[in-house]
């Protein structure tokens, strides 16, 4: 597998993000798959508000469900069934803004696909919005993907053999969010100016040729309760923004 980082220019609200895709991303061949950072898709999209405004307010209109107390610059969230600090509110890089989540992001991601798949004219590809977001108990961020678009997810191992015969029974393979913390990884966190990556010879991922259904998309979620940490995740008071 090959990870490639590529620089753009400085995007602002009001650009196009296609054309940012096609003027900075090498000939994409079949077979790829193109990592965006969320941040340069919520800022083309105009997802973004001066960092003047109250942010733990605004955290709250932006998330499913929240906790109060703890740490006073972060506040633990819920967002499209995703464990985030923050709601994905970001101030880094924002030249004076803060950088919500994108709008509708699977539509999002979707459209990114239909139209890279039409400038390429390749047929398999894959597309992932990514972000940054942290492990418990660890130091350091690592990439997730919000969303993607033209490949399966998961791989699931559920009733295949271990190298002894053993049956599996749980397990699933992340694609997603493995190819989204490579493509993170080579991204970079700070100055590097390098919000885009390409994937190539990828032996393990399963192309589509449609975008995920909702149903697939649920698919990747795991209820809060049936959850493996829900002893932890159930024991707190999460609370929901008023309406």
């Amino acid at each position: 597998m090959i990870v490639q980082g590529y620089k753009t220019k400085k995007v602002s609200p009001g650009d196009d993000l296609l054309t940012i895709l096609i003027a900075s991303l090498p000939k994409i061949q079949n077979g790829d798959i193109i990592a965006v950072t969320s941040k340069i898709v919520s800022i083309c999209q105009g997802r973004v508000v001066p960092d003047s405004q109250d942010k733990h307010e605004l955290i709250i209109r932006e998330s499913d469900q929240y906790l109060t107390g703890g740490n006073q610059d972060i506040t633990l969230t819920v967002k499209d069934n995703i464990l985030i600090p923050n709601a994905g509110i970001d101030q880094s890089n924002g030249n004076g803004y803060l950088i919500l989540w994108p709008e509708h992001i699977h539509k999002t991601c979707a459209e990114i696909w239909k139209q890279l798949k039409m400038t390429s004219g390749v047929n398999a590809l894959g597309v992932i919005i990514t972000d940054s977001h942290t492990t418990p108990l660890r130091w350091g961020t690592s990439g997730i993907g919000l969303s993607w678009c033209g490949f399966d997810p998961l791989k699931n191992y559920i009733g295949t053999p271990d190298i002894f015969g053993r049956k599996l029974r749980v397990t699933k393979a992340n694609i997603l969010d493995g190819l989204a913390a490579a493509a993170v990884a080579v991204m970079g966190e700070g100055n590097e100016q390098t919000p885009l990556a390409l994937i190539r010879d990828v032996p393990f991922v399963t192309f589509r040729d449609a975008p995920p259904t909702q149903k697939e998309i649920h698919s990747l979620r795991i209820p809060l309760k049936k959850d493996i940490y829900a002893p932890i995740l159930t024991s707190v008071p999460w609370r929901t923004k008023d309406i």
